[in-house]
């Protein structure tokens, strides 16, 4: 027997459609050694959460195994009956799954979420129960764990729900840990410190951990061996460190290139401004505040304050609550803010009675495209709804400008009869960015427009966004919390923590002198930094 932990043999799955059986992995293979992380890499549909179900015997109800093995400290685990994974799930594989907010119980307290696990396989003792549940709070960091383990998910910050999951995870001494894309919905910041967590629990513990991941950046500082997947098929696989300086398949080749946290800094080259002329975008002295009954109100920004020069990218940066969202929404006039002063070309933004005509010269990109758009409208008739309510132009000059923005973002013609539900995530977001430039607006705001998207495709809107910004003269102002795609598209930038703006200036001299603690610590957490050493 060999002295790996998880052996997977040229596993193949297939799942029932209403077309027939599709096969969605084929012939993949893969080894977890005891205290070593493999990452299992590769963008959406690429087959590696599915390779993970099986796993742990979770494919959904259409899915089944074609073929190939799974072995678990030599004990085969494909066909088991669902009586015997039981025995197997918790106390010798642990799941670690994406989303705390979807995976938590929102009716049960945080400590019945974590001790269920143990209630499963046999503990009867409440008492002890309750101990464990509090040691292994504790265990992955989380303060005050007696406190936390009577409270509800809603009651946690998003990184203390994850924690949450790994002390579930753990709670058995498992001998593997399955982590499905365990950080990729956080802060960069709570991202870091998750990741430092599985560290340490598996070089105290000595368990192997099966990583998935569609980022690079991520599985190049936290694995030992990486596995790169496209389309079912293992395209490319070896020691890590071995694969990230000298990628043989093309497709690896390929999300090195796209990978922002890995890529070489280019200095972009803003346009010639004139000395005297006036910024597009003016902020001053920004306050919002939320009223909170009796108590005192919630100051989400607090006295943030910045220019925009024409044909120029601002980024606001910072963690989920610094703020950044809500500046962006009062930005497009979403939101009338409590003091201060934003100023968009001509338009005093803050003393608009209505913002509908401003909406001509300032448009508001989502990071979610399947949420903002009409689940029942085609994708021609949302990019032309604009047009409609402004009632600008007949309907065939309607249909005129609307097949030239499919154009414009790169998009068939015929994309035009789709619904959005027929779309990829990349082509939703280009027909919410071509819906937000129909009416030719001077800014754009773009709100976390490409943090949702796997690396190839971020890259591609990265490029259309700096083509379209080179073709039309936009301005944009850039919301993210990802400092990696920030360095490569924002050409200013202002940090924000809890509300107020704690540095900004041009990116480069941001990016290569923070001034504050706090930006220093975002730069710090940038995942990749063993591929660039």
């Amino acid at each position: 027997m060999s002295g790996n932990l998880l052996e997977i043999r040229d596993l193949g799955v297939a799942y029932r459609t209403r077309s027939g059986e599709r096969t969605v992995v084929d012939g993949v293979s893969l080894d977890v050694a005891p205290g070593e992380v493999t990452a299992l890499l590769g963008e959406s549909g690429s087959g590696k959460s599915t390779v993970a179900q099986s796993a742990i015997g979770l494919l959904a109800s259409n899915g089944r195994v074609t073929g190939g093995s799974v072995r678990l400290r030599g004990d085969e685990l494909t066909g088991l009956a669902e009586r015997r994974w039981r025995a197997i799930r918790g106390a010798r594989i642990g799941l670690v799954p994406q989303d705390p907010g979807g995976s938590l119980n929102p009716v049960a307290t945080i400590g019945a979420s974590v001790g269920e696990a143990l209630r499963i396989h046999g503990w009867k003792d409440g008492a002890k129960i309750r101990r464990r549940v509090v040691e292994l709070l504790d265990r992955v960091g989380i303060d005050d764990p007696e406190t936390r383990a009577r409270q509800h998910p809603h009651e946690l910050s998003g990184g203390m729900r994850q924690r949450v999951l790994i002390a579930a995870a753990i709670a058995l001494e498992p001998e593997l840990i399955i982590a499905d894309e365990p950080t990729s919905a956080l802060d960069v910041t709570v991202q870091r410190r998750v990741l430092d967590l599985l560290d340490e629990l598996r070089a105290d513990t000595g368990m192997g951990v099966l990583l998935i991941t569609h980022d690079l950046a991520v599985a190049a500082d936290r694995s030992d061996r990486v596995v790169v997947m496209q389309g079912g098929r293992v395209q490319e696989e070896g020691r890590t460190a071995d694969v990230l300086r000298d990628p043989e398949a093309p497709y690896t080749q390929m999300l090195l290139a796209d990978a922002p946290s890995l890529a070489s800094v280019v200095e972009r080259r803003p346009p010639e401004i004139a000395a005297r002329e006036r910024p597009l975008v003016e902020v001053a002295g920004l306050r919002q505040e939320f009223g909170r009954g009796r108590r005192d109100p919630f100051v989400a920004v607090d006295d943030v304050s910045f220019t925009v020069a024409r044909g120029t990218t601002h980024a606001l940066v910072g963690e989920s609550g610094s703020g950044k969202t809500t500046t962006g929404r009062a930005l497009a006039g979403f939101a009338k803010p409590t003091a201060g002063s934003v100023r968009v070309g001509d338009v005093d933004v803050t003393a608009l009675r209505s913002a509908r005509a401003f909406r001509r010269t300032t448009q508001l990109v989502y990071q979610n495209p399947l949420g903002s758009l009409d689940p029942r409208q085609t994708v021609g008739q949302a990019i032309g709804e604009p047009l409609r309510n402004f009632r600008l132009g007949s309907a065939s000059e309607r249909a005129a400008k609307v097949a030239a923005s499919l154009d414009l973002v790169a998009l068939p013609a015929d994309a035009a009869s789709r619904r959005p539900a027929e779309l990829s995530g990349g082509q939703r977001q280009r027909v919410a960015i071509a819906r937000a430039l129909i009416l030719e607006p001077e800014l754009v705001v773009l709100d976390e427009a490409v943090s949702a998207l796997d690396v190839s495709v971020q890259a591609q809107i990265l490029r259309l966004l700096a083509d379209l910004q080179e073709r039309l003269g936009l301005t944009y102002v850039f919301i993210s919390h990802d400092l990696a795609v920030v360095r490569q598209i924002a050409d200013t930038v202002s940090v924000l923590q809890r509300g107020r703006q704690v540095e900004q200036g041009p990116t480069a001299a941001v990016f290569a002198d923070p001034q504050h603690d706090y930006t220093r610590q975002l730069l710090e957490a940038i995942p990749g930094r063993a591929a660039r050493e």
